[in-house]
């Protein structure tokens, strides 16, 4: 049962169209996933069907499929998102080399599509003011093989402070009421209000502020909502405005969307394969680059190069930043950090020992191809051994990159007889 109010306000902003609206609730959703550029070539597989129209790496899927347990899943080759979650980011049109905000992430879906766009080149900061959000919003980025992923624990005004006009681009997919996702969760039924809509309304100005703050003259931000509110959507954006008069609508093509006044475009469930979506797409007025402050970075350890050698692994262009014992590929642009709580600060690379290195398994996850590497079938008695925590057998020496069906999923030590597991325990498969 959907709460009468929301009923009310949206026949009124419907008009004639709100039987088809209520009619398109009733019909079981679609469901879609992404492939990731990151990991190679997308796989040929029997469950994926139609192309999400506007995403190219989007495609829906028969649900019956269940692709969440496939290892390829696991792997990071697909990321499982809702097909009309993948519109602000073809909004957001992300170039390799940028500096790139999302500044509301978890669990991930719009950052690792960012960084798809990316291609590994340039910043991308992702942030999560929610600790156990940000947790998750990590452990998305180690899986889909992000190197170029700096990701942040820290309220929006924080990082507004430290990295002001710092970003090319920054997308607020803001915290919403969440109306359109009712066909989709119970719990956004249940938990919807007016007090609700207008709360995360004030809450979106706050972070939209931030925002505004943290984008360089010239730079585009997209605003975007799975809500149908107006106080969340149109008018949060009207508000802006007029509060930002250094920011304009900006023009992009996007046929498959309804466009509305100030930048903004509608996705309405009755009209698509998609629940709900609002996007809008601004420009802060002006052409410039801001300087900022460098990290420095460091030197690489040696046990690092030596194993770096024996594998044939090659970093792309970068920086060393060590936490502790755990060592980190951090990209050029990486700014000063102190005062910020940070996650991750790039791809991790492994843990620095007195004599020797111990690789970590987001590098498994990032690298495409080493010298020394067992390639698994993902329909195999081996790679159900392995994702479960067996030792499998192989003629293989030393560090070994396991592979499934040609994508990379995590190490194995051999002794020329089988390979001891090191794929992470809190990722293994019971039964």
């Amino acid at each position: 049962m959907l709460p009468q109010a929301f009923l009310d306000r949206m026949k009124r902003q419907l008009g004639e169209e709100y039987p088809d609206f209520l009619a398109s609730l009733e019909r079981p959703r679609a469901v879609a996933l992404r492939f990731n550029p990151l990991k190679g070539e997308k796989p040929a597989l029997d469950f994926v069907g139609e192309n999400v129209p506007w995403e190219p790496m989007g495609y829906y899927y028969d649900p019956i499929a269940r692709p969440g347990l496939h290892p390829y899943h696991e792997a990071g080759v697909y990321y499982l998102q809702e097909a009309s979650a993948m519109a602000p980011v073809q909004l957001l049109d992300p170039q390799p080399g940028e500096r790139v905000c999302d500044l509301c992430a978890a669990p991930g879906g719009k950052t690792t599509q960012i960084a798809g766009r990316m291609a590994g080149e340039g910043l991308l900061l992702c942030n999560e003011i929610n600790p156990k959000r940000a947790r998750i919003l990590s452990r998305n980025i180690e899986r889909m093989g992000v190197a170029n992923g700096l990701v942040t624990n820290e309220h929006p005004g924080k990082l507004a402070q430290n990295l002001p006009e710092y970003f090319d681009r920054v997308l607020i997919d803001a915290p919403c009421s969440g109306e359109g996702m009712f066909r989709k969760e119970e719990a956004a039924v249940t938990d919807w209000s007016q007090e609700t809509v207008e709360m995360c309304a004030r809450r979106q100005a706050e972070i939209l502020d931030s925002g505004a703050a943290m984008l360089r003259p010239g730079g585009r931000l997209v605003y975007s909502t799975c809500t149908f509110a107006p106080e969340e959507d149109e008018t949060a954006v009207a508000e802006f405005l007029r509060r930002h008069p250094e920011f304009e609508p900006e023009t992009v093509c996007a046929p498959w969307f309804e466009k509305g006044e100030n930048g903004a475009f509608r996705m309405w469930p009755h009209k698509l394969l998609g629940e709900g979506h609002f996007a809008a797409v601004l420009r802060k007025k002006g052409e410039k680059e801001t300087p900022y402050q460098k990290n420095t970075g460091e030197k690489l350890p040696k046990s690092w190069q030596e194993f770096a050698k024996e594998l044939g692994i090659r970093l792309p262009e970068g920086k060393a930043i060590t936490f502790g014992e755990n060592l980190f590929w951090a990209p050029e642009a990486l700014p000063q950090l102190r005062g910020l709580k940070v996650l991750r600060p790039g791809l991790e690379l492994g843990i620095v020992k007195k004599d020797r290195f111990e690789p970590a398994h987001a590098l498994a996850l990032w690298l495409k191809n080493c010298t020394n590497r067992e390639d698994l079938a993902p329909d195999s008695e081996k790679i159900a051994a392995y994702m479960h925590g067996d030792v499998i057998a192989s003629e293989k020496k030393g560090w070994c990159l396991v592979t499934v069906g040609g994508y990379s999923l995590g190490w194995g030590k051999g002794d020329g007889r089988v390979l001891k597991n090191h794929y992470p325990k809190g990722l293994r498969r019971m039964g």
